[in-house]
């Protein structure tokens, strides 16, 4: 997709309803996970919320999410909640977070229901865990909120460091382990780099030589990277590095790292006027170097197949049905997986696709064109279990580590 935003309908009643001419698209240059303003939020759980989910995934639906046992992969818990929903790990073992029309909502995984703890703001967009903080930016207001998730355990609202960038725009912040907080730079018109701020909020750098800046992921050694139009930017050792991409334009808008490699795997568009530019090629930036490697992978993907393995082996789920596993030392692509049938990136970025979210050895795997859940373990490279689910699912996501 290029920059510009489509409002879209999604399928289903209740998205239908829910979706705000508000949304941007976090698959390409937005992010807000919003539903419609004025939607209703209020969940009904299920009877069949279980009182312990073993290694929760969470799969959305249209008008609700279910949350499975990541081992059997049976549907623990369904929970009603309208609205265009994402999810993402919210940092600790039972918690995931739900971006909602009205903000940010913890949900208990583990125990199969939402909490009463909430971050409201308009246009909820990206979840950052690093560190042992978890960074929530939400568009509408600039507002960063970073708590340290297991607080979440005591059932209250985590006591929370809060920032509020000086304009709003779809951005993202990361916490560093030094205590730094890094965040985007930008307005609801266009978005050029990113700073730094010390722990007591002094700013002690900066760079704007990042026009369209979009994402984040972090690397060995403390290296985090945010995507460009032109590249990345790399932070690290206190200073920040353009690494340009080979083309003018060379979008790398959505990245995922590994604490085990110093590499981060990238997406990469160079059509400026694609309505929806389908890529063949991933993006490979090495942070200690400060070079950036193109793989030709001989299918597309989308914004929701991009992964990093345990041993920081860079994964890709194509749209030829693989997932394709790249050494990104040698920036060659290892074997392929066969997971689901052939599909296609849909134009708009809401609508369901096959989505890869990985967490330990398992990588999870959706198809919602046949109503299925896929689980593959990334050592033997074997499909170990497939369900079929009551609804075709759309977001994947779940705790950040089993019990």
């Amino acid at each position: 997709m290029n920059h510009a935003i489509r409002n879209k309908a999604l399928t289903g009643t209740a998205l239908a309803l829910a979706v705000s001419t508000a949304l941007t698209a976090c698959g390409t240059d937005g992010g807000s996970a919003s539903g419609a303003s004025g939607a209703k939020t209020d969940a009904a759980p299920s009877t069949r919320a279980a009182a312990d989910v073993k290694e929760p995934l969470v799969a959305t639906f249209d008008g609700g999410l279910h949350i499975l046992d990541g081992s059997s992969l049976d549907i623990a818990a369904t929970i009603e909640l309208p609205g265009f929903n994402r999810v993402n790990p919210a940092g600790d073992e039972d918690h995931v977070i739900v971006s909602t029309d009205a903000g940010f909502r913890v949900l208990d995984a583990s125990a199969g229901k939402l909490t009463d703890i909430a971050f409201p703001g308009a246009k909820p967009g990206h979840v950052v865990r690093h560190a042992g903080r978890t960074a929530l930016f939400t568009d509408g207001t600039g507002r960063v909120e970073v708590f340290d998730p297991h607080d979440l355990a005591n059932g209250a609202k985590p006591s929370a460091r809060t920032w509020t960038a000086p304009k709003p725009h779809h951005g993202v912040a990361v916490e560093l382990a030094g205590g730094e907080l890094l965040s985007t730079v930008g307005d609801e018109e266009k978005r050029t780099g990113a700073l730094v701020l010390d722990a007591q909020g002094k700013e002690i750098a900066r760079s704007e030589n990042c026009p369209g800046v979009h994402g984040e992921a972090a690397a060995r050694d403390g290296a985090i990277a945010v995507g460009c139009e032109d590249g990345v930017l790399v932070y690290k050792d206190g200073a920040f590095t353009k690494v340009k991409s080979p083309d003018a334009y060379g979008r790398i808008g959505n990245q995922a790292g590994s604490e085990t490699s110093p590499v981060i795997l990238g997406d990469y568009k160079n059509d400026p006027d694609a309505e929806l530019e389908r890529p063949t090629r991933v993006s490979l930036v090495d942070t200690r170097t400060g070079t950036l490697r193109l793989v030709e992978l001989g299918t597309s993907y989308s914004f929701r197949s991009l992964g990093r393995g345990p041993h920081g082996e860079a994964l890709v789920l194509g749209t030829d049905g693989a997932l394709h596993v790249i050494d990104p030392a040698k920036g060659t692509v290892q074997k392929k997986i066969p997971v689901v049938g052939a599909w296609q990136e849909p134009l708009d970025w809401q609508q369901p696709r096959p989505t890869l979210f990985v967490r330990d050895h398992t990588a999870y795997v959706s198809e919602p064109g046949k109503r299925a859940l896929h689980a593959v373990d990334l050592e033997s490279g074997k499909k170990v279990r497939s369900v079929t689910l009551p609804q075709s699912t759309n977001e994947l996501s779940g705790t950040a580590a089993g019990h």
